[in-house]
């Protein structure tokens, strides 16, 4: 039988932009196969721009919305590990609160989900921004599980914004834990040592907003997490010394260039037009 119950996770905090908010949770309502539960986690106290357009969609959907208000900001990560002890379906499917879903991104993934024995797909993504809004670059990923082990050595082998993944799998991983720029990252590595199979679609099926993805991509800061998160990925015995070796140089490297270099090496160098 057909699974095709699926909850909505969704993280918003303080700096996020109302507007964005609105067309993130409409592009959900328009699936083309609806959500039986929709999660927001308020991390933190949030703008009353913001606070006005939870409560109306809360008030117009008491039975499909949960909101989670959580007292202080606490990241990504630890405010998605608290949506998820309130998502009641077994297919949990991931929103950003500022991207947009192409209207048949969960029948596409559910298929895939009900068809093989995987426990987290993805797809393919579109980077926009106010610049060129109907998006230039892509973001492709390796489709099969056994491609995805193999990338994942040195590169995300997920794209996070558009990920559906099973909640018992998450769980049976350690769900996510802090590692500062490398929260989803961290999570992929550790489902994929517990056997956990991947699947990636090859069709677009999201638009993420970029708006100053590159600058939180750089700096002194990210460049040292980048070394202990490779440090982790080797010790593990998840990568090898010469894909640590590789990726520590690159992936510094391109941190500390100055940020209009740093955009320009992800759109020529790391994605496809």
């Amino acid at each position: 039988m057909q699974q095709t119950d699926y909850s909505v996770l969704m993280s918003v905090y303080l700096k996020e932009q109302a507007l964005f908010l609105r067309e993130s949770i409409e592009s959900m309502l328009s699936q083309t196969i609806m959500p039986k539960d929709f999660v927001i986690v308020c991390d933190g106290p949030l703008t009353e721009e913001l606070d006005t357009v939870v409560s109306e969609y809360e008030e117009r959907f008491p039975e499909l919305f949960q909101v989670i208000r959580i007292p202080e900001n606490v990241g990504l990560g630890r405010a998605l590990n608290e949506g998820m002890k309130h998502c009641r379906c077994e297919y949990i499917a991931r929103m950003d609160s500022d991207d947009i879903s192409l209207p048949n991104r969960m029948e596409k993934q559910l298929a895939v989900l009900n068809g093989q024995q995987v426990d987290i797909v993805s797809g393919t993504l579109t980077e926009f921004d106010e610049a060129a809004p109907d998006g230039t670059h892509k973001r492709s990923l390796p489709e099969t599980h056994e491609q995805i082990r193999k990338f994942a050595r040195r590169r995300n082998p997920f794209n996070h914004p558009c990920v559906c993944y099973k909640k018992t799998s998450v769980i049976k991983s350690g769900g996510y834990e802090h590692f500062e720029g490398f929260e989803d990252y961290y999570l992929w590595v550790r489902m994929l040592m517990a056997g956990m199979r991947g699947y990636n679609l090859q069709d677009t099926i999201l638009k993420m907003r970029a708006t100053g993805m590159h600058g939180r991509r750089g700096g002194f800061r990210y460049a040292s997490s980048i070394i202990k998160f490779r440090l982790y990925l080797l010790k593990s015995g998840f990568c090898s010394f010469g894909d640590f070796i590789y990726t520590v140089t690159g992936h510094v490297a391109v941190s500390i260039l100055p940020n209009r270099l740093r955009q320009l090496f992800y759109h020529r160098v790391l994605r496809k037009r």
